[in-house]
């Protein structure tokens, strides 16, 4: 089966994208993204607990926040350490990997920030107690969603390669993608400000949108991809 070419401001952005994180500026290649991520998922629990005491924060949503987006950061190392992801062993430029963290990652500390310097509870559109467990929650099951896709894409083309299409793809093509942004999702409710569901835009629509319709295209090369394709989920079932 001839493999179908992506969009063209798919691979515009992708190229963008590309050169922004890992080849602006040339020269040396000092480090791997995925230091840089890891060092940003790893520090979240460090960074909140630092920004609780700078600002004596002790309202309950606080430490909730500190205990969902601190605690995934770790589950995230655990998650490299175990069955790390090829795309991030990539070499990228200094300024490719300033650009990295200060483009996407770094952002997301700004929605604890935003909760937290407050140093009050939001103005939640439901009771803070049913609104922590919707959060809470949503959290937890992303994830796992995030986790348990990861793992099963990690060891099942260890052994071999091809098209996914059982386990948690059997129904969704993209469960590790949905599990991320139930997980961002959480905390940008969590904070409830106006400025993360901006930060979500820009990483969903011209990140994650973009590397899942590349990934498609790249998929279609497979025999099997017309009949998964069209049996499945694009990112959420009955939906999309």
């Amino acid at each position: 089966m001839a493999q179908h070419a992506a969009p063209a401001w798919a691979v515009w952005m992708r190229t963008l994208t590309t050169w922004l994180s890992e080849d602006i500026g040339g020269g040396p290649r000092p480090w791997k993204l995925a230091w840089i991520v890891n060092f940003q998922k790893g520090g979240t629990f460090l960074f909140l607990g630092a920004l609780l005491a700078y600002y004596r924060n002790q309202t309950t949503a606080a430490w909730i926040y500190l205990a969902m987006h601190g605690t995934y950061g770790l589950v995230w190392l655990l998650k490299d350490l175990a069955f790390p992801d090829a795309n991030w062993q990539k070499r990228v430029t200094l300024l490719g990997g300033v650009n990295a963290f200060a483009l996407v990652l770094g952002p997301y500390w700004s929605f604890g920030w935003l909760l937290i310097s407050r140093n009050t509870t939001p103005n939640y559109p439901l009771p803070a107690h049913i609104w922590y467990c919707l959060c809470i929650s949503l959290c937890t099951f992303g994830s796992v969603l995030m986790i348990a896709a990861d793992a099963q894409k990690y060891f099942t083309l260890r052994h071999k390669r091809g098209l996914i299409t059982d386990g948690l793809h059997r129904y969704i093509r993209h469960p590790n993608y949905l599990g991320e942004m139930m997980i961002y999702g959480s905390f940008a409710l969590m904070s409830w400000h106006w400025f993360p569901p901006l930060v979500l835009a820009w990483v969903w629509l011209l990140l994650f949108a973009v590397n899942m319709v590349t990934k498609e295209a790249s998929m279609s090369r497979h025999p099997e991809w017309a009949d998964y394709k069209q049996r499945t989920w694009w990112l959420i079932p009955f939906i999309l």
